[in-house]
């Protein structure tokens, strides 16, 4: 009890670490959550609209890599980005922008495939009048897009969710070094082993707001007028 009244304390008194952590954080996650929906939005409404030969393979490759543990793509980050990779001298291990790239790589495999399950359960008729009015498959992957907009707008909630979630990946490419890639999750990981647990609260705190936050406004953008 006493650790919650500290939390609420800390919060109040707007400490200038727990904000720095908390605007790390934001700009990690939406970045990351902007650039997985960019990629995976229009890839996953291609693999839902259309029949081609190898799409079942590249299914199981998306859902498989659905489950990709995200210890194992911070590790193939890291190896690709650091001193000896091929990507080393762009100098970019330990900061916030190879932090995007790590959850770009763990969030996109969400969008095509949530975004392909939905194409394909609810967008026939779309696909049909497409067809018959002899749209390419892009147009009609972007017909689908549009017209299921409010729908696919959970598909976005579900990358933003796992981005601002995540720990394994952002921990072994960021380093969570202090006043520079720690966010919150790492940091209260890292709070809660030291013991100091009224830090770990106050940002367990504003990581539900945020959520919460950010699913109201979300639901509200997305509410559907109600037709008589």
């Amino acid at each position: 009890m006493e650790s919650i009244k500290q939390a609420f304390a800390l919060l109040l008194s707007f400490d200038k670490e727990l904000w720095q952590i908390i605007g790390v954080t934001m700009r990690m996650s939406l970045l990351s959550t902007v650039i997985s929906c960019l990629i995976g939005l229009p890839l996953g409404a291609l693999l839902g609209t259309k029949h081609f030969k190898g799409k079942s393979l590249i299914k199981k490759t998306v859902h498989t890599l659905m489950g990709l543990p995200p210890v194992v793509a911070g590790l193939f980050v890291y190896v690709l980005f650091t001193h000896y990779g091929p990507f080393g001298s762009l100098n970019l291990l330990f900061t916030v922008n190879v932090m995007v790239i790590a959850q770009v790589l763990l969030i996109t495999p969400i969008v095509v495939a949530l975004t392909s399950s939905f194409i394909e359960g609810s967008s026939k008729p779309v696909i049909e009048t497409a067809e018959g009015l002899g749209f390419s498959k892009f147009k009609t992957a972007a017909l689908c897009i549009s017209e299921g907009r409010a729908s696919l707008f959970s598909v976005v909630l579900t990358a933003f969710g796992r981005s601002i979630a995540e720990v394994g990946a952002v921990s072994i490419v960021g380093g969570n070094i202090q006043w520079k890639t720690r966010v919150m999750t790492t940091a209260i990981m890292l709070e809660t082993n030291k013991g100091n647990f009224s830090f770990a609260l106050a940002l367990g705190i504003i990581l539900l707001l945020i959520a919460f936050i950010v699913n109201a406004v979300a639901s509200i953008a997305v509410k559907e007028p109600k037709h008589d």
